[in-house]
């Protein structure tokens, strides 16, 4: 096992164990890796209240310390980040990424929580563009969060996603994949990757279905491992997709709110077919 790759997560924990830094360990397992995480914020939901989030953010050193008994281990082989929790944070994520020379940086830019419809830290989002755009190997927005960091007040089309990809590379990210899923104007499921010179379109049927909780944060982690595991872009992202089609395909209901995906769907599917 001396060869394991390794993977930090810095993200929000999801107590519904769907999203936030749960999803992605129990992705970057699945992929075979070894995963590290860095709490920068609990999240709570309501249920008495609509089901409303609550998030709560923990203090920038704290984060560090975390981050300093992680690289005590050596180097890593990616980073992944989602809710990053305060400006503070995310500088010291830059600081971090150059000193250390980490490679394959996966920034998912989470502004929103499910279900809700306001940016969660507004001020986090401005930090994010111009501190760690430019450190990405790739940026994973959703619709939402592409609209957000392109300046456009929709993105809802294939046309607007190529837009916004090409507005959001020139901000610094070397790779840019746009997250369509089900909220696309089209018949198919689609994530657009845009490198700089091309797009390529990542295709699946659309899922009739509410048990997709933590879908982005899985196919973010997923394409960390890839990385991690020494797939180029193109291909971490396709198996990314496959892995995360296959996880929202088997998810469930856990409440009345929250239907999570299933991390261990794509494995299972694998080894059926192989029996």
């Amino acid at each position: 096992m001396s060869n394991i790759r390794k993977v930090l997560t810095v993200a929000g924990s999801d107590s519904s164990g769907g999203a936030g830094l749960q999803a992605d360990l129990k992705t970057f397992e699945e992929y075979g890796t070894f995963g590290f995480s860095a709490i920068t914020s609990i999240v709570t939901m309501d249920e008495n209240n609509n089901w409303h989030h609550a998030v709560h953010p923990i203090d920038s050193e704290l984060v560090h310390q975390q981050i300093k008994t992680v690289l005590s281990g050596g180097k890593l082989d990616a980073l992944k980040t989602g809710m990053l929790g305060s400006v503070e944070v995310i500088e010291l994520l830059s600081k971090i990424i150059d000193e250390h020379d980490i490679a394959n940086v996966v920034i998912d830019p989470v502004m929103v929580c499910k279900g809700e419809n306001e940016v969660v830290q507004p001020e986090n989002g401005q930090a994010i563009l111009e501190l760690l755009l430019p450190r990405a190997t790739i940026v994973t927005p959703n619709l939402f969060e592409a609209g957000q960091l392109a300046g456009m007040s929709k993105v809802s089309t294939i046309d607007e996603m190529k837009e916004a990809a090409q507005k959001i590379f020139k901000l610094g990210a070397k790779n840019i994949v746009i997250k369509g899923g089900k909220a696309l104007e089209d018949e198919k499921a689609i994530d657009l990757l845009f490198d700089g010179t091309e797009f390529t379109m990542y295709e699946a049927e659309k899922l009739d279905t509410n048990h997709n909780h933590g879908a982005g944060c899985t196919f973010a982690a997923a394409i960390a491992a890839g990385l991690a595991k020494g797939m180029s872009v193109k291909a971490a992202v396709a198996k990314a997709k496959q892995f995360t089609t296959a996880g929202i395909q088997g998810g469930f209901a856990l409440n009345r709110f929250v239907g999570p995906v299933w991390h261990g769907a794509y494995n299972k599917a694998e080894q059926r077919m192989n029996s």
